[in-house]
């Protein structure tokens, strides 16, 4: 992971991922954390690593 990597927004990891909001939130409610998408809690805000993401997706964790 690049160390200047910055964060990005449920809109922004959104739009990378091509998905909705919505689906950004069901993703993050997931009881189990490894199907829960790697996300950091700042306040009220989601930020996201776009690295952490893809690899997220990669290895199965959007799968229902």
């Amino acid at each position: 992971m690049a160390e200047s990597e910055r964060w990005l927004s449920v809109e922004e990891i959104a739009a990378h991922l091509g998905v909705s909001k919505e689906t950004i939130y069901r993703w993050l409610e997931k009881k189990d954390e490894k199907r829960r998408i790697p996300a950091n809690r700042i306040g009220r805000l989601w930020k996201f690593k776009a690295s952490e993401v893809d690899e997220w997706m990669k290895s199965g964790g959007a799968e229902e």
